[in-house]
């Protein structure tokens, strides 16, 4: 029997945002299952800390909305081998604003990272995949992305576009072999969500209790968790799911 301890040994995969937050959780942990990666982030020590910790990858830093900088990552995959696996973890949160009062530049930035981002990293792998004979994506999206949100609407239109985005590619590419699901976690405690209360000054405190009032769990989400539930998806066991958008949040959107 296979151990099930290394179930992505001899795969390669690249993860986006691995130098922090949810993208370096899952890298640690598919590194630590076997897989050989490519970590790719605009942090570039941040990258260097994670690496340290997951033998045999590679690191390349650079901005998730530039074509050159992702090619340079799929380049270095193609010197590993087969590519197989994504994760796509880069992300901003943005303003916590109503739409009326957010600057294009902030829009058009957010946008970037998060839509065009996973666009140019799906752009870059897809067709490698397919040369490979298949493989497995994972992106990052959120509860935001599934239902309005009023504190920060930009952002949760950007995530509503990623899944949309991960959907059609498992309706495109399933009979290549690839299948592609994005989960959607809720208040995960992560520099993301603290990004969030900072942003609120003295509505902070309020929020988040209203926040841990409306979750069934009463709490807050460990970065943990939804590194179970990615390395879940990605893996063998959920060869037959495809174009799922997993919440994980505690049943707040039960």
């Amino acid at each position: 029997m296979p151990d099930p301890s290394h179930r992505f040994a001899g795969r390669i995969g690249l993860v986006t945002g691995a130098a922090s937050g949810l993208g370096r959780d899952a890298a640690l942990a598919l590194a630590a299952e076997g897989a050989r990666l490519v970590l790719f982030d605009l942090d570039a020590a941040g990258l260097e800390a994670v690496a340290a910790r997951c033998p045999g990858a590679v690191t390349v830093a650079g901005e998730v909305s530039r074509a050159a900088d992702i090619e340079r990552a799929a380049a270095a995959l193609d010197a590993l081998g087969p590519a197989s696996l994504l994760v796509t973890a880069a992300g901003l949160l943005g303003p916590t604003r109503p739409l009326a009062e957010v600057e294009e530049a902030e829009w058009d930035r957010l946008f970037a990272v998060n839509v065009k981002g996973t666009w140019l990293a799906l752009k870059a792998l897809l067709p490698r995949m397919e040369k490979a004979g298949g493989g497995a994506v994972v992106t990052v999206a959120s509860g935001s992305g599934l239902v309005g949100n009023a504190i920060f609407p930009a952002y949760s239109a950007s995530k509503g576009a990623v899944v949309l985005m991960t959907r059609s590619v498992a309706v495109s590419h399933a009979m290549q072999g690839i299948r592609a699901n994005t989960v959607c976690p809720g208040q995960i405690e992560t520099p993301m969500l603290r990004g969030v209360f900072e942003q609120l000054g003295e509505r902070a405190a309020g929020v988040e209790a209203m926040f841990r009032a409306k979750n069934p769990s009463g709490r807050f989400g460990e970065v943990g968790e939804v590194t179970a539930a990615v390395l879940f998806l990605l893996s063998d066991a959920a060869s037959y799911i495809n174009g799922a958008a997993l919440p994980i949040d505690g049943g707040r959107l039960a």
